[in-house]
């Protein structure tokens, strides 16, 4: 028993995915050529499992998606990277393992190192293709998640960006992991994709092998390993019964978040790059009230340019009819760069991320602040700042965000110069002065995920204490009521994209206390909406005012559910 992280039921064939150990000895050897047949046989094998690979993907997810692999075969016939190694070897007499590594990190620095922004990204394409040769020097079989041939349910420690960003759709049908809750990284992702996921299952490595059949039921958050004929055809009937409710609900797709007496709320998703935005659509979002934009920065050796950043929330902006709330990054905490040295922190959350890096790195900050404001010259673009505590950090970021309409404008570069401007509220300082930060911005979005944690002293992430990381808390239930009251006042709108946004059983609390905008992952809204739909505004405002009259987060989960 886990966590239901993604809706949907998955059966199929285990395939765990282990983390590889790519740890090797430096040694003295003699065998010069010897060494040297070793490392030919190893590209060889680069390249024979590349091809397969790029011929995989092109085939079965199309042209876009095999060009990295095109892009690495490339890498792998450089004769100027084979040369280095073959002469490392011979001149300094080391196995071909060491030669490697050296020479792959001594070619990808140079790359980053250049102003061209193309030859940059390929320092990624070069360590990416070592990894592989280093993987077939020391005789390790790795998993490519994008070029499966079988239909399998993974199982993992955790699943990285790196992960979740190669997955097939197709041939992956869910996943289970070890660690994780409903708001870890991982559980998002896996509502991105739309694959039914448990997360939080501690047991889960000791008890299944590559091969087994599982069924992960991402509803109630059940595993079973091997299971009978009589479970198989319970949950052949789940999954059946699951799949018919989400068709009824999909014929909502084009109504509107409106409650029966008429009164209108947004329902829009959470996404992390452009191609989200096609689930978000199917899903029946009104826009985008989360852009995630750190997931650009991801999966790469350096950061993404002003015109790569442009071009993606362009992308975005243009699909989109309704609005598109671009955050500015957010990075640190659970989430680290590989080309950003962030210090090692005794509470990371608590530490040095998010706007606290753009306002001390202004550099990045104001990159991606140009990258914005010229992306919502093609559609209802906003910004919005996250881990903003003080007003003194508001006023610094729109001081920033100034100077760069003053750059742009002196460019005569077009932009919205009107794109509203908002802050998340994540942290309980913020909550408790939003009358004060409502007076210098244009709405809130009310990030629960962390605004729990940081309420309950409670790390989302640790599996002992997961007990008390509690969405129905009453002091949550306040603190949420306090913001949007203090939005409204000032005439602004306050909206949520925490995950809280997603559980239809706190719809009613929500929209009772005025909340104008749900932003979820794009699985979710179909629910929500349903759940709006078929009740009053009257109806809502009794529930919520109900729902804080009770004492115990159990009390206030107890009433909602069963309403």
């Amino acid at each position: 028993m886990g966590t239901a992280a993604s809706p949907g039921i998955a059966i199929g064939k285990v395939l765990i995915l282990e983390e590889e150990n790519l740890d090797y000895q430096k040694k003295t050897i003699e065998d010069v050529e010897g060494e040297k047949a070793r490392l030919h046989d190893a590209l060889e094998s680069s390249k024979e499992q590349l091809q397969v690979i790029k011929d995989k993907v092109e085939r079965e997810m199309g042209n876009d998606k095999a060009e990295i692999f095109q892009a690495h075969l490339l890498v792998l016939a450089d004769p100027e990277l084979i040369s280095a190694v073959e002469n490392k070897i011979e001149n300094e007499k080391i196995n071909a393992e060491a030669a490697l590594d050296a020479t792959v990190e001594q070619f990808a620095t140079l790359f980053a190192n250049m102003d061209n922004d193309y030859m940059k990204e390929r320092a990624s394409d070069i360590r990416d293709v070592g990894s592989r040769i280093l993987k077939n020097l020391l005789g390790i079989d790795s998993v490519n998640l994008a070029a499966l041939d079988d239909e399998v349910v993974l199982i993992a420690d955790d699943l990285t960006p790196s992960d979740t960003a190669q997955v097939n759709k197709d041939k992956v049908l869910g996943f289970a992991t070890k660690i994780g809750g409903r708001t870890s990284h991982t559980a998002i992702m896996a509502r991105s994709l739309e694959l039914p996921a448990v997360v939080g299952v501690s047991e889960i490595l000791d008890i299944v092998e590559n091969g087994d059949q599982i069924i992960v039921d991402g509803v109630d958050g059940n595993i079973i390993i091997n299971p009978s004929d009589d479970q198989l055809a319970s949950y052949n009937n789940k999954a059946k019964e699951y799949e018919q409710r989400k068709a009824r609900l999909a014929e909502l797709k084009d109504l509107a978040g409106e409650t029966k007496d008429g009164h209108r709320v947004e329902l829009v998703a959470n996404i992390g790059t452009p191609k989200d935005v096609k689930g978000a659509l199917t899903n029946g979002a009104e826009g985008i009230g989360l852009f995630r934009s750190e997931f650009l920065y991801m999966d790469r050796d350096s950061f993404p340019t002003e015109e790569e950043q442009f071009e993606a929330y362009k992308e975005v902006a243009e699909k989109m009819e309704g609005p598109v709330v671009i955050r500015t990054l957010d990075i640190g905490g659970d989430k680290e760069l590989s080309y950003l040295d962030l210090p090692e922190e005794m509470n990371p959350f608590l530490g040095y991320r998010a706007i606290r890096i753009c306002l001390d790195r202004t550099d990045i900050f104001k990159t991606q602040l140009r990258a914005i404001l010229r992306a919502s010259a093609y559609g209802e673009v906003k910004i919005m700042y996250p881990m903003i505590s003080a007003l003194e950090q508001l006023r610094a970021s729109n001081e920033i965000l100034e100077e760069v309409k003053v750059e742009l404008k002196s460019e005569n570069i077009d932009f919205n110069e009107n794109l509203e401007v908002g802050m998340m509220i994540e942290i309980p300082a913020a909550a408790m002065i939003a009358d004060i930060l409502a007076k210098e911005t244009d709405f809130f979005s009310i990030g629960t995920n962390d605004l729990i944690q940081y309420t309950t002293a409670t790390d989302r992430m640790n599996e002992n204490i997961s007990h008390l990381y509690q969405p129905f808390h009453p002091a949550l239930l306040r603190l949420i009521k306090r913001v949007v009251e203090a939005a409204h006042a000032e005439g602004n709108w306050a909206g949520m994209c925490g995950e809280m946004a997603g559980d239809k059983r706190l719809a009613p609390y929500l929209l009772g206390v005025g909340l104008d905008e749900f932003s979820m992952s794009a699985v979710s809204i179909p629910e929500v909406k349903d759940q709006i739909r078929n009740m009053t505004l009257e109806e809502a405002k009794e529930i919520a005012q109900k729902a804080l009259t009770f004492s115990t987060a159990e009390e206030v989960e107890a009433f909602l559910s069963n309403i």
